[in-house]
């Protein structure tokens, strides 16, 4: 090694593991204040004292300015939006006041322009789903235990750690505009309506409230036959509703800005309005008026499906367009994004924009259950902007997803959006520094779902990653080799992951065992296990060739969708590529846009995959010198992981599906590593140890 390279490697080494260490546990909330600034307001209140310390601890405007904080009703302002100014916020309501806060801490330390302009929530009500158990295990979480519930041995306790990570929680939920949780799973436990649950939920809520956090529950539509000693929960019957009416007024009592309910009935074995032949909207509108006096909501979630059906995809526009007008104003249909599960990429559901006379809410999943968990860095806000963007048409051009959603379009008196958190006792939160981004990314498109998410990744790049103390690099130096690789990294992750794992419209073809939804599995067909929970269901490959066939000729789901949707779709000449799987089963010498075959493309686009993601090491590696050192080491193993688990994804996938092209696989890619045999007959849960 000549002196020049001996001279770089010490200054590398030198300049890193000179900037200060981080675990991640700050998430974006790492500013510090660099000036003084005199805060001017009448009222009082613990929000507004929120408001005020952040000011104190994070101020990076001039030193020694004044900056009002003024509650003033304008009709201008919606909610618990705000007014902006470089000396000024003004709000219609504290919580107003606490979010202008954020947003102007949050441009002071970014180097956005403070405009003087009005900032309105897209939806109301923006919410986490916490898949979380009573027994602190979270369903679909990748980040360590609840932050809520205990092992059952300790059964509600509440310690002082408990209420200071709570603080915490509320805190970064504020920062970013979040005024809602679920604070427990949609496969809910009995025991969540108990008096002794209510008491730890009431302990909660009192943490959140001041960071203007309402609490909901997810709760068993049985309860009144499980805990209440009735012999039925028929939401018709007089003493079922009596009952819901009771409990309802107990835990109003106790926690009086209580949210409401979140609802999952007559899907995957939890109970329903069905078992007593009534419908959804019987179901849902009983516990709606029960709530109704309080200001409640209730969401009542459209993920349904039944056994062995033609096309899961198209079960719950089946079973909720009929029912379309039939809710109380106070039900929001819960969506997800997709008309399959949180797959990596879909078409959105077509429930969007054709229920008009029904509130109608997105459920996006931040917790990536379908995309390499905690293991794998995907930054999700692209496919979410994708989904919000899709038009609907069902009010013309330009009837978005977004808009079908938000009040826009239809009437709703409520708007909300919900998002399956990624949060639990892990130090960073998240499990993977970087899926901290998702979480951030949520809170930012529910307020503002115009926000594109190359915007989101350079807020949240600076705020989580820029150098706290300037002495540690040049701003110029960190912009070029830190934030404009990294961010592009980022906005590229999504499709990377789409490429070696599930492209050109494949879907669900994930390794099912001990139900984990990880690594690729495309030969997954156990005996005895429901159809659509394999993986065969969905690919449906054969030696005539692959993909679900959802045209008219097929399950008919293309019909589901507005036209000019409907006919693009349905043509395999317009069909969108990114699609092509989705909606048409066809010969793998079916010939691409680029003039490839099909099993060819197929090829080339699960290596392209891998090697992407094999230049996301190369890209972070060369970021060392601007990065503190745990986190660079943990966000560097994880990407190995991931390299690995691509490869994984294209040997399984490719020899799997060859079986049935019977042809090569083109020899200008690099070839498998693994053997089919290997991999069919390995528990993948292992690659997570």
């Amino acid at each position: 090694m000549n002196l020049k390279k001996i001279a770089a490697f010490l200054i590398l080494i030198s300049t890193t593991f000179n900037l200060h260490a981080e675990d991640g546990h700050l998430l974006w909330l790492r500013a510090k204040s660099t000036g003084k600034v005199t805060i001017v307001c009448s009222g009082k209140s613990s929000t507004l004292a929120i408001a005020k310390k952040e000011l104190e601890q994070s101020w990076q405007g001039k030193n020694g300015a004044k900056l009002l904080l003024s509650i003033k009703k304008s009709k201008a302002i919606k909610g618990d939006g705000f007014k902006l100014s470089e000396n000024e916020i003004q709000a219609n309501t504290e919580l107003g006041i606490l979010y202008g806060v954020y947003e102007l801490l949050r441009r002071q330390q970014t180097g956005e322009e403070i405009q003087n302009k009005i900032y309105n929530p897209s939806y109301e009500r923006r919410i986490l789903n916490h898949w979380d158990n009573l027994d602190g295990s979270v369903e679909r979480g990748y980040a360590g235990k609840s932050i809520f519930w205990h092992d059952m041995e300790k059964g509600f306790t509440i310690t002082d750690k408990d209420r200071i990570l709570w603080k915490e929680y509320a805190r970064a939920n504020a920062s970013i505009g979040i005024n809602g949780a679920v604070l427990n799973n949609v496969n809910s436990s009995k025991l969540m309506l108990t008096t002794e649950c209510l008491q730890k939920v009431k302990a909660i809520s009192e943490v959140l409230r001041p960071y203007g956090i309402k609490t909901y529950l997810s709760v068993k539509f049985s309860s009144p036959a499980l805990i209440g000693g009735l012999k039925t929960s028929d939401p018709l019957n007089t003493e079922v509703i009596k009952w819901w009416k009771d409990k309802t007024k107990e835990i109003y009592k106790i926690i009086p800005d209580f949210g409401g309910f979140l609802i999952k009935a007559n899907s995957e074995g939890e109970p329903g309005p069905q078992d007593f032949e009534r419908t959804h909207a019987d179901g849902a509108n009983m516990l709606a008026d029960v709530v109704k006096p309080y200001g409640g909501i209730i969401m009542w979630r459209a993920f349904v499906y039944e056994i062995n059906s033609k096309d899961r995809a198209a079960q719950a526009y089946n079973e909720f367009m009929p029912l379309d007008g039939q809710f109380r104003d106070n039900v929001i249909i819960q969506v997800k994004n997709g008309p399959v599960d949180f797959q990596p990429r879909e078409p959105f559901n077509p429930l969007f924009g054709a229920m008009k006379k029904t509130s109608v809410m997105p459920e996006l999943q931040i917790t990536q259950e379908y995309l390499g968990h905690s293991e794998q860095l995907v930054y999700l806000a692209k496919m979410w902007e994708e989904f919000l963007k899709s038009d609907t048409y069902q009010e013309g051009v330009g009837s978005t997803v977004a808009l079908t959603t938000d009040g826009s379009l239809f009437p709703q008196k409520y708007t909300a959006i919900a998002g399956v958190a990624n949060i639990g006792l892990d130090v960073n939160w998240c499990g993977h520094h970087f899926a901290q981004s998702n979480w951030y990314a949520f809170g930012r498109m529910a307020w503002n779902n115009q926000i594109t998410s190359e915007k989101i990744v350079d807020e949240w790049l600076k705020l989580t990653f820029s150098p706290i103390d300037v002495r540690d690099s040049k701003p110029s130096d960190w912009k070029k080799n830190f934030l404009e690789p990294v961010k592009q990294l980022m906005l590229e992750s999504h499709e990377a992951t789409v490429n070696y794992s599930m492209p050109l419209g494949l879907h669900h073809i994930f390794a099912g065992l001990n139900n984990t939804h990880y690594g690729s599995g495309p030969w997954f067909e156990p005996k005895g296990i429901r159809t659509d929970w394999t993986a065969a269901y969905y690919h449906k490959a054969d030696v005539s060739g692959i993909g679900f066939d959802r045209t008219a000729k097929g399950s008919g789901a293309v019909s589901q969708y507005h036209e000019p949707l409907k006919s693009q779709f349905e043509n395999i000449e317009t069909c969108p590529e990114i699609y092509l799987l989705w909606f048409h089963h066809l010969p793998w010498d079916y010939k691409m846009k680029n003039g490839r075959i099909l099993w060819d493309e197929l090829c080339y686009t699960y290596d392209k995959g891998v090697k992407e993601v094999r230049e996301f090491q190369k890209i972070w590696d060369k970021a060392q010198p601007y990065m503190d050192e745990q986190r660079f080491f943990e966000v560097q193993s994880k990407l190995r992981r991931q390299s690995r688990d691509a490869q994984i994804w294209k040997d399984g996938c490719l020899l799997y599906f060859q079986q049935f092209s019977k042809r090569p696989i083109p020899f200008d890619i690099e070839r498998p590593v693994y053997d089919l045999d290997y991999l069919s007959k390995t528990d993948l849960t292992d690659y997570l140890k």
